[in-house]
């Protein structure tokens, strides 16, 4: 279930819209996560992450920043990842036509805050089981969801760190891990030119051998 939609101007942490999900059930904990996403939303810069997901007990914040916008949204941690990412590429393809060239001038907060209309019509087709199964068959190609982000977000407000130092943290583990790799397709390769140089020395006495033999 998507519990929470954030639409948020990245310089200033500005937001332009939101949804809430009005079930009663869902409501107990949401002011705490609200407080979490303001507090989120603060936080961003212009070198965030342009993906990320960040763990918060049961829940999960998503979030995707594209042309200056953060668009963000609160999901129970059963419902999948790459759902939740198609869920705001469509929501940012639909802002950004309507709104686009309005955001950097807007002054008011929740500008855009009948643009609710579209996400709760976007969100509905997202939850719905059967519609879920659909869009998970087209979206099973999501591009770079490995490489999402993934940090925990009590950690990262606690810390007081900007995202885009966690962003970095994560860039060098991706350079070792890539670095890693890089060795291990070297020595793999060295093993296997080793194993045919092995071969060939047999196969070259063999050779000598007979030739000697028959002579």
């Amino acid at each position: 279930m998507i519990l929470l939609t954030m639409i948020v101007r990245v310089a200033d942490g500005l937001p332009l819209a939101a949804s809430i999900q009005e079930d009663e059930q869902s409501e107990r904990n949401l002011q705490q996560y609200q407080n979490q996403a303001k507090q989120l939303c603060r936080k961003l810069d212009a070198h965030s992450p342009e993906r990320c997901t960040l763990e918060s007990g049961d829940m999960n914040f998503h979030f995707l920043i594209a042309q200056g916008v953060c668009y963000l949204s609160l999901c129970e941690a059963s419902f999948p990842r790459k759902m939740a990412f198609a869920y705001l590429e469509d929501l940012h393809s639909e802002f950004y036509d309507q709104y686009g060239r309005r955001v950097p001038t807007v002054t008011r907060p929740y500008s855009f805050i009948e643009f609710d209309t579209y996400i709760q019509k976007v969100k509905k087709s997202y939850v719905d089981s059967r519609a879920r199964r659909t869009l998970g068959s087209i979206n099973t190609e999501l591009q770079d969801i490995q490489r999402i982000m993934v940090a925990n977000i009590e950690e990262v407000l606690q810390r007081g760190e900007a995202l885009s130092a966690i962003d970095t943290k994560a860039s060098n583990l991706s350079s070792l891990s890539k670095k890693y790799r890089n060795d291990a397709n070297y020595l793999n390769t060295r093993s296997t030119y080793a194993k045919v140089a092995a071969v060939a020395v047999v196969f070259i006495t063999l050779i000598v051998y007979v030739r000697f033999w028959w002579l």
